[in-house]
């Protein structure tokens, strides 16, 4: 298929550049809702801007570099959000922005969980391009991204303090033994369990799922969690545990992101799991996450754990 802006080269630049920073800030906008921001990323630039203090309109275009119309357009979105306050300043014809308790606490989640992740995932494509001219550089981009979306790469990146890890047969062990401690502890190892975690391989990877670790800097593997395909692009997250040594750290908080973000990189059609209400502190962090509760997914799926009296579904 031809693609006609990469082929007008220098003609349509802007086109190309605008088209690529598209596919930046799409990845970008997955990982911000998965942490909780409710903020696009072309609102982080006035938002960062504001961390300094009060500013005007025009000091804002001045350091963001955008248009006073697209500044004033961003601070409306802004404060419908309830990001930032608008205030008339001691001249009455200054109007003055400052971001709101919401915003300031937005900016600190952007900066601990969105930008170390994008950061890291987007140096890692420079780092795989080799010097070329700068329409050659574009392509190499493109084409990275075309292979292996920005979500797919933030996805892999965890918060920092964490390092996720994707399935070996050398990790096996760690995925029987993490599940079977929290399993065992609240419940009864069912023959279902039993089977998974002795097969994961098996039953998991070679039947189109993934699973995915969680290292702790200085605790080694500490949580697993699987997304087990029970039909054609649908998909159930299953055996997530965090061990006792690791709880407290939001190991779990990091890696069912990583674990929802590789769903959306997979085109999963369905994500759901079912637990019990037990669980109250998973509970918890799936609601956080986005899961919802769905009687219709209990009473399509529930049937398969004899534990089971919870039944969620993830929006895609």
């Amino acid at each position: 298929m031809v693609d006609v802006v990469a082929e007008l080269g220098p003609v349509l630049l802007g086109s190309r550049f605008k088209r690529l920073a598209e596919r930046l800030q799409g990845g970008a906008a997955m990982l911000m809702t998965e942490a909780g921001v409710p903020l696009q990323p072309g609102h982080i630039p006035i938002m960062t801007a504001l961390e300094s203090g009060v500013k005007t309109v025009g000091r804002l275009t001045e350091e963001t570099g955008t248009s006073q119309p697209g500044v004033t357009r961003t601070l409306s979105q802004l404060v419908k959000l309830g990001m930032v306050n608008r205030v008339t300043g001691a001249d009455q014809r200054e109007r003055l922005a400052s971001l709101t308790p919401a915003g300031q606490a937005a900016m600190k989640r952007v900066r601990k969980l969105v930008w170390p992740r994008v950061g890291i995932a987007v140096e890692q494509m420079l780092a795989s391009l080799t010097p070329a001219p700068l329409l050659e550089q574009i392509a190499g981009l493109e084409a990275a991204l075309a292979k292996r979306s920005l979500a797919l790469r933030t996805g892999d990146v965890p918060a920092p303090g964490f390092v996720i890890h994707q399935f070996n047969d050398e990790l096996a062990p760690a995925f029987y033994t993490i599940n079977a401690e929290w399993i065992s502890a609240m419940f009864v190892l069912e023959q279902t369990d039993i089977d998974v975690l002795e097969n994961p391989r098996a039953k998991i990877i070679e039947a189109g799922g993934t699973i995915l670790f969680i290292e702790a800097e200085g605790l080694g593997i500490v949580g697993t969690c699987a997304l087990q395909q029970t039909s054609p692009g649908k998909f159930e997250l299953t055996k997530m545990g965090v061990t006792a040594a690791a709880r407290g750290l939001k190991a779990g908080e990091a890696l069912l992101a990583a674990m929802i973000a590789r769903a959306k990189a997979m085109h999963a059609k369905q994500l759901y799991l079912l637990t019990n209400h037990k669980c109250r502190a998973a509970i918890h962090l799936y609601e956080k996450a986005g899961f919802r509760h769905d009687a219709q997914i209990m009473a399509q799926y529930g049937a398969r754990y004899a534990r089971c009296n919870v039944a969620m579904d993830y929006p895609l």
